[in-house]
């Protein structure tokens, strides 16, 4: 993608910090970072989402994110991380190429994540987790 900063990135034409490229991925450091050693791990294909990327893909990119956290908790002397990861405008993304946050962490670091928690109308769970198994061809055992 001609406009895209991380495709840009992939291409060497924009210089980053990286700390791991293999034949699929490129991770380098945050240039905004949540706290030191917040990496982003993205793969070189362009895809804007994490339901646009291939399976061959998405089946390397948690092991990999794992083994960079390990890394980054090693380097940085943090004690936890997040990973995070956002899809769509709505969401929060920004970028729009497909991207995954390994944030390292520490108590008392100030970094909140906060969600307002909602509640089920009665009946409104069966009726939504209903409609995403059919979406998904599973049935609960005995559910014809």
């Amino acid at each position: 993608m001609n406009d895209c900063i991380f495709c840009k990135i992939v291409q060497g034409l924009i210089p980053s910090a990286k700390i791991y490229e293999d034949d699929d991925f490129l991770a380098f450091l945050d240039i905004r970072p949540a706290n030191h050693g917040h990496v982003l791990i993205i793969p070189k294909v362009h895809a804007e989402r994490v339901t646009d990327l291939p399976e061959s893909i998405l089946s390397r990119e948690l092991v990999l994110a794992a083994r960079i956290a390990a890394a980054v908790l090693a380097a940085t002397g943090m004690t936890d991380f997040n990973l995070f990861n956002t899809n769509g405008a709505a969401s929060g993304q920004e970028v729009f190429h497909h991207h995954l946050h390994v944030i390292p962490r520490k108590a008392g670091d100030g970094m909140k994540l906060s969600i307002d928690p909602q509640t089920y109308r009665e009946g409104e769970m069966a009726e939504i987790a209903g409609a995403i198994r059919r979406r998904l061809d599973l049935r609960e055992p005995g559910e014809s």
